[in-house]
């Protein structure tokens, strides 16, 4: 086998024509600035060309279905091995997935508790076996060794009658005792039950020892059958049940024999069927409803129906206002309570309306219940058929708690299967960390072991793979949706090793986003681990310990984009600490730094979060500085998103914008007057679709259409800025609609994009790009990169000032015109920091970064740095979740949660500036921090 992995002539996007020579079997990390080509190179020219060859190696006929795959721009590949991307994108947002269904522990989970789970009755908490005549007759010896017992079978039990018939069939069938309501009575006696009263009667089938095995097991299969599988043993007045069915033998709850689609949230065999196992249901909230009810219904105090003083729902209203002794001048905290609920929830008697023609203002009146506002929307909402009203109806709407699983998801006779007092979804509400211990200590019987043995191999070797990476903290039925990129790729990776492949090439994005630096030992274990069952990683990087670990480091640049696409130094971590020509060198050797401030910002003003208790958090008090850079560290799962987005964002998106978002769990939030504005910058894409744009998101691209309208050209035309859009009619090419590709459907298969032959990805028609400023027409313009298009534009300050802000962020080296699919989670995030900036400033706006860090060299860093201390200086305030410990050593101000994460997290650890911090023995950020600070000073 090759020993080396031989790339010739790669060309892809920006890369210029290199060759390199890359060790098999080894960890490469691949670093260098932004956009200088790292992701072309690993994973549009080396995945890419590993993918299109296992998809030519497959038949004729399993190629038609998967389509041709273009072949990367690059003359050789030699020694590639069948490659496996881990990404960094976001999972699935699909709220049936979950980390248990993602990494297939839920699937193991699911045959664990069907083969060896016990079911208990869901009313009286007893379990439910099925039992054999034989089993139960060995139970009862063994329960009642050598004692006198009575064995009886139920017939009738809590059902209404005279029964004498019954007893009188009885009577000729031989049996000569029936005990009716605990009374043993003979047969041939008369009795005489009340028709309507409950009775309980059973068959006394014999009274014998226990020492008589034949006789004990003749009595029981005998009970049993009259029984229907129920028998009752009576030990003078106590007595006890037994059932030889899947059934509780004092309701009639039945079990079907347990098979695992019935622990499946996704079946119908499982799911609860009040929320079809989603755990959750959407209604309406009468408080986003009625937001303030210091209003009454004429001054817009029911939201839906604002602005409408004189339509017919108002004048309903006002007809049931006068018959419950209000009018809709009232304000509705006046209201009573049953007032305000029939306003809200309708009537149930009925009431006379008069309705009034607007066309010929005749009267009708007529009879009818009230139907109330609440009720009302919530038929709308099923009702309509049109997009638009549905999505206005679902501003008021809101996620509940399923009334009838309470979030569990499984119906409740699921719920009731049990294994070691815990059920599937209790079983799956344990961190990682708490279900490794669960799983190492379950006690099954001899028979339960030898099934569960190899099931439970699986799920705890699936288990340590995810405690490994650092997600110790996470719950199995934490939903996909919610994880971050970094935690989404390291359970990617946790599930890779599990699969045990060898002869494989990895290729990795950034694996170690939103990791702790305690945790990145744990990362770079897991990939050595990978290298050496015999695989290689080519991993994308730009974290320290990552790349100093690394066997070969490919360094690239110099620069961004078309500056970029070069190999700067090849070799060992310390080879390219020496090369005097590369950035990421000097900065490992520290001739290159960030340099820790001077003089660190102090604030008379903070934001109080007071007993903040959401998830993990433990009722804990918090100081947030304003117009300062504070920064929320603390390892993984210690609780920084909970109490940033959850308590802090949402309270203040609901103070300031009146959002139906619910605030994480918290006693209040004290907010100085100043404060008037909340950001969230995160790493979501800047749009859904590829229309969407760097250019059309800054509005920069509203300005150069503006430009062009105002052309000598254009004028004579007659052509306004809308003529230069590609989202609307008249300048934009139309058999294409102006995605310069044409989708064409496939039935059962992937859709298929063809460039448009009417403007060959031009975008425009003829006649639109007949229009030129400087030379260049608007689909040039579109094509050209924000460095390109600064310098064509220097001279025009609106524009010039927007791009300029592109270019201080680092992200130069993008097109105006990129989809906005393509760009990374950290690119999305620094245009998002861009249009903020491009703005006149005003000051008193709380800024909230989550990981900014993310996809940038220590470079770019520094310039981000730049640009959030220029948003501070005017003003305004910047609390950023991060890891990285060149921000974090710039802080004004550190607020460190832990000491641990998920359940042994939730606390402030430390606070204070990063000197304080790095003092503090307690702080894990701090012991990291002081060495930093240590370093710098050297």
């Amino acid at each position: 086998m090759q020993k080396n992995l031989v790339i010739k002539g790669a060309r892809e996007h920006n890369l210029k024509n290199i060759s390199l020579t890359l060790p098999r079997n080894k960890v490469i990390v691949i670093t260098g600035l932004s956009g200088s080509g790292k992701s072309t190179l690993a994973f549009d020219t080396i995945y890419a060309e590993g993918q299109r060859r296992y998809v030519e190696s497959l038949s004729a006929y399993a190629r038609q279905f998967l389509g041709i795959m273009n072949k990367p721009d690059v003359d050789s590949i030699e020694g590639l091995s069948p490659a496996i991307s881990i990404e960094q994108k976001t999972t699935s947002k699909n709220p049936r997935s979950t980390v248990g269904t993602v990494t297939e522990i839920y699937d193991y989970l699911r045959l664990l508790y069907a083969r060896v789970g016990t079911p208990y009755c869901p009313i009286h908490n007893i379990p439910i076996e099925k039992k054999t005549p034989d089993v139960i007759t060995n139970i009862i010896r063994k329960e009642y060794p050598n004692k006198d017992i009575i064995l009886l079978a139920p017939l009738i039990r809590q059902k209404k009658g005279t029964y004498e018939r019954l007893i009188k069939d009885l009577d000729k069938e031989g049996y000569r005792r029936v005990r009716v309501n605990k009374q043993i009575i003979r047969t041939d006696e008369k009795i005489s039950l009340e028709r309507y009263k409950k009775h309980d009667i059973e068959i006394v089938i014999d009274r014998l020892n226990t020492l008589d095995g034949a006789r004990t097991q003749e009595a029981v299969e005998s009970a049993l059958t009259k029984g229907e599988g129920l028998i009752i043993v009576l030990d003078g007045n106590e007595e006890k049940l037994y059932s030889s069915k899947m059934s509780c033998p004092h309701c009639d709850i039945t079990f079907e024999e347990l098979q695992p689609r019935m622990f499946s949230f996704n079946s119908p065999f499982g799911a609860c069927e009040t929320c079809s196992g989603l755990g959750y249901k959407e209604e309406i909230d009468p408080d986003i409803v009625v937001p303030d009810k210091s209003l009454s219904i004429a001054d817009g105090a029911i939201i839906p129906f604002k602005g409408i003083v004189d339509g017919w729902r108002i004048r309903q209203i006002s007809t049931v206002a006068k018959k419950y002794g209000f009018d809709i001048f009232t304000p509705l905290n006046e209201l009573t309570d049953k007032q305000f609920n029939i306003t809200m929830y309708g009537t149930t008697n009925k009431l006379r309306f008069t309705y009034v023609s607007k066309n010929t203002e005749a009267k009708v009146q007529y009879d009818s219940k009230y139907e109330g506002i609440i009720p009302l929307l919530e038929r709308l909402y099923r009702q309509t058929q049109s997009d638009y009203r549905r999505r206005d109806i679902e501003r008021f709407m809101r996620f509940y708690p399923c009334p009838t699983c309470g979030g569990k998801r499984l119906k409740d006779k699921i719920l009731s299967v049990r294994i070691n007092n815990k059920n599937i979804m209790e079983c799956t509400d344990l961190s990682i960390k708490d279900s490794i211990k669960f799983f190492d200590n379950i006690k099954l019987n001899e028979k339960q072991h030898i099934i569960a043995k190899q099931v439970l191999k699986e799920i705890n070797s699936r288990l340590r793979f995810l405690d490994n990476v650092g997600l110790s903290y996470l719950t199995l039925s934490r939903t996909a949706g919610s994880l971050s990129g970094g935690e989404a790729q390291r359970i990617r990776l946790a599930t890779q090793i599990g699969s045990n492949l060898v002869g494989v090439l990895y290729i990795l994005d950034e694996p170690s986003i939103g990791l702790h630096q305690r945790n990145n030992n744990l990362l770079i274990k897991t990939l050595q681990q990978l290298r050496d069952i015999g695989n290689t990683l080519i991993v994308v990087e730009h974290d320290e310990d990552t790349i100093r670990n690394a066997d070969y480091v490919v360094d690239m640049g110099p620069g961004a984009g078309i500056h970029g696409g070069e190999i700067i130094a090849l070799g060992t971590p310390e080879e390219i600490e020496k090369n005097k020509k590369s950035i990421t060198g000097k900065y490992l050797a520290g001739t290159l730094k960030i340099d820790v401030p001077k003089k660190r910002r102090h604030s008379a003003n903070s934001i109080l979060v007071k007993k903040a208790r959401e998830h993990n958090l433990r009722s804990i008090d918090v100081k947030i500085p304003l117009g300062l850079l504070t920064v929320v560290t603390g390892v993984s799962g210690s609780g920084k998103s909970t109490l940033i987005h959850d308590v802090l964002y949402r309270s203040l998106m609901k103070k300031f914008y009146k959002s139906k978002d619910v605030p994480g769990d918290h006693d209040t939030i004290l907010v100085p007057k100043e404060l008037d504005k909340v950001i969230m910058i995160d790493q979501s894409p800047i749009g859904k679709t590829p229309r969407s744009n760097p250019a059309t998101y800054i509005k920069v691209f509203d300005d150069i259409r503006a430009l062009f309208a105002q052309t000598k050209e254009s004028k004579i035309r007659g052509y306004k800025p809308g003529r230069f859009s590609f989202n609307v009619k008249g300048g934009r090419c139309e058999a294409c609609k102006g995605d310069g590709l044409i989708k064409i459907e496939m039935n059962f298969l992937p859709d298929v994009y063809v460039t448009c032959e009417e403007c060959r990805e031009r975008r425009f028609n003829k006649e639109t790009l007949e229009v030129a400023y400087k030379g260049k027409n608007i689909a040039d313009i579109i094509e050209m990169s924000v460095e390109e298009a600064l310098e064509f534009f220097v001279h025009i300050p609106n524009i010039k000032r927007k791009l300029q802000t592109l270019s201080d962020v680092g992200l130069g080296y993008i097109k105006l015109g990129q989809p906005s699919t393509t760009l990374s989670g950290g690119e999305a995030q620094r245009i998002k920091l861009t249009k903020e900036l491009a703005k006149r400033a005003t000051g008193n706006t709380l800024y909230l970064l989550d990981e900014p860090t993310t996809g940038l060299h220590f470079h770019d860093v520094k310039m981000l740095l730049g640009v959030l201390n220029r948003l501070v200086d005017k003003g305004n305030s910047i609390v950023v979740i991060e890891h990285n410990l060149d921000i974090i050593k710039t802080a004004d101000y550190i607020i460190d949660l832990g000491p641990e994460g998920g359940d042994e997290g939730g606390m402030i650890v430390a606070t204070g500036t990063p000197e304080e911090v790095a003092a503090n023995k307690k702080s894990y950020t701090g012991s990291f921090l002081k060495k930093v600070l240590n370093d710098d000073i050297r």
